[in-house]
């Protein structure tokens, strides 16, 4: 089993060769690339769920939040550190792409990635393809929302397409194997968003006291499998579209788990 330690020597030793998107870089950011049937090929293909943001939060309320950055970043390094088979473009840009919630092309992502989820408010078609998509095998990482309120909206929502009563949400401990799947990752970092991290001296808790605590909590079906993770108090898709940015030590501080945990997600939904 691999640790962060050796992933950040393959990182840094192959960035300057790689794709990697950096801040100011905005190839892609226009418009989103809402996914076509033309997308799935049997590659990897990174999903991300967009939706209407129904509320606005302290820390963010959009579903493009780290958009395409992170997106493609992570790509780029599955691709490398896995022997997953990626989708990349003639130009060698990793295939990612936008889609509905109430798309049915939902169906066909191996795994879908939605930031600020507390803003959400899924509509009732929303709740249907959602409640149809997990319990066919879907999988969906909410990650990036912030503080109490934000959580007691999300709970709310996921509750309508996944009721408490028959999929509770539960606390993912680090010897679950979504923890161990490739790499060893002990605990989940609080990756604040880089910009937060310049203007407060290092500091990683966004809403201070109040989101200082870090949780990783799941819903699974009957029979165990994870069919939603979720991020709590913590931005692990900045340490995806931030890596070739200054300051170097946000890299090399929250780089390695993030891109860790990224993986063993991945290979966790891919195997279950």
């Amino acid at each position: 089993m691999r640790s962060a330690v050796s992933l950040l020597v393959l990182l840094g030793s192959s960035a300057a060769a790689q794709q990697i998107w950096v801040g100011g870089d905005w190839w892609g950011r226009t418009s989103p690339k809402w996914a076509t049937a033309a997308d799935f090929d049997g590659s990897f293909v990174f999903c991300r769920g967009s939706y209407t943001a129904a509320r606005r939060l302290p820390s963010g309320n959009g579903w493009d939040t780290d958009y395409p950055g992170a997106d493609i970043n992570f790509s780029v390094r599955l691709a490398e550190l896995t022997r997953i088979p990626v989708a990349f473009d003639e130009a060698r840009r990793p295939n990612h792409v936008v889609v509905s919630l109430a798309d049915p092309l939902l169906f066909r992502c191996p795994m879908v990635f939605i930031t600020h989820y507390g803003a959400v408010q899924f509509s009732e078609q929303e709740v249907f393809k959602l409640r149809e998509f997990f319990l066919k095998g879907g999988f969906l990482w909410a990650d990036d929302a912030w503080g109490e309120l934000a959580w007691d909206y999300w709970v709310h929502e996921i509750g309508r397409v996944l009721p408490p009563g028959e999929f509770p949400i539960i606390d993912v401990p680090g010897s679950h194997p979504v923890m161990r799947t490739l790499y060893n990752v002990r605990s989940i970092p609080q990756v604040p968003s880089i910009n937060f991290w310049r203007r407060n001296g290092g500091q990683t808790s966004e809403l201070w006291t109040e989101s200082a605590e870090v949780h990783v909590q799941a819903i699974a079906d009957d029979r165990g499998r994870l069919m939603v993770l979720m991020t709590h108090n913590t931005d692990i898709s900045d340490s995806w579209e931030r890596e070739g940015e200054e300051p170097r030590d946000y890299f090399d501080r929250f780089s390695p788990t993030g891109y860790a945990i990224g993986v063993n997600t991945v290979l966790y939904t891919m195997s279950h």
